[in-house]
């Protein structure tokens, strides 16, 4: 496999320590060969690292490194990665106002590039910029739009990141019960593709778990999260899938 995917798969299975291994040796030899794709993917997988570890000044220096060594390749592909952490430092910082613009910019630059799954993603977290600026109504509006993307292109892996949304807007409209539910689904849609969440929406359902679990007692809390931890997709959402 190619240094991309092992170390985004590494990621994603929350294995930080092999992610910072193979991304600095990625970064020396893509540094000795002059090839800035492997050097930007390098930076952005240690900004990651550094976002997921809390520390957001250092994945913002990395997601800039790696920024500046795109925009001087002039291959606008490699800048959408550290474009897009640079936002979610942004988001997890608390200036969504800041995220929300970062994140349309990614929106508009994955549309220029033809990459219609990246712009849902970022669809996806503009919305929760959105949810935190007290924007309610769009961000359902969003979360609406991305459920139905996703059962209609057949993006079967955003299914965790559905869960989220649901998590954290059912706990900002105060439906402590439902949340629940939803962490419980989005925990077992996490396990079943042997992944956990990316830092900024392991924030966020951690703040809807406790927020659920604060209201709910720890009794009423498992009951709605076993509950949820049993639904299959299409019951979570009421769509069925078109692909």
């Amino acid at each position: 496999m190619s240094f991309e995917t092992d170390v985004r798969s590494a990621f994603r299975r929350g294995d930080t320590a092999l992610v910072g291994r193979l991304a600095r040796a990625e970064i020396e030899r893509a540094r000795a060969a002059g090839e800035p794709g492997g050097e930007v993917e390098g930076l952005y997988a240690l900004a990651r690292v550094a976002l997921r570890g809390g520390d957001l000044p250092r994945a913002e220096q990395l997601a800039d490194e790696a920024l500046r060594v795109a925009v001087r390749s002039g291959d606008r592909r490699l800048e959408e990665r550290p474009r897009h952490v640079l936002a979610a430092v942004a988001r997890m910082s608390g200036d969504h106002a800041r995220a929300r613009e970062r994140y349309l910019a990614s929106i508009a630059l994955n549309e220029e590039l033809g990459q219609p799954e990246l712009v849902n993603a970022e669809y996806h977290n503009l919305a929760f910029t959105e949810l935190h600026l007290g924007n309610l109504d769009r961000a359902r509006q969003l979360f609406a739009q991305g459920r139905e993307r996703v059962f209609r292109e057949g993006y079967r892996s955003f299914v965790p990141y559905l869960g989220v949304a649901a998590a954290a807007l059912a706990a900002a409209e105060g439906d402590h019960r439902l949340a629940a539910r939803m962490v419980g689904f989005t925990d077992r849609a996490y396990a079943a593709l042997g992944q956990v969440p990316d830092p900024d929406d392991a924030a966020e359902l951690a703040s809807a778990r406790q927020a659920a679990a604060a209201a709910l007692g720890e009794a009423g809390f498992a009951t709605a999260y076993a509950a949820g931890a049993a639904l299959p997709d299409t019951e979570a959402f009421g769509l069925t899938w078109r692909d």
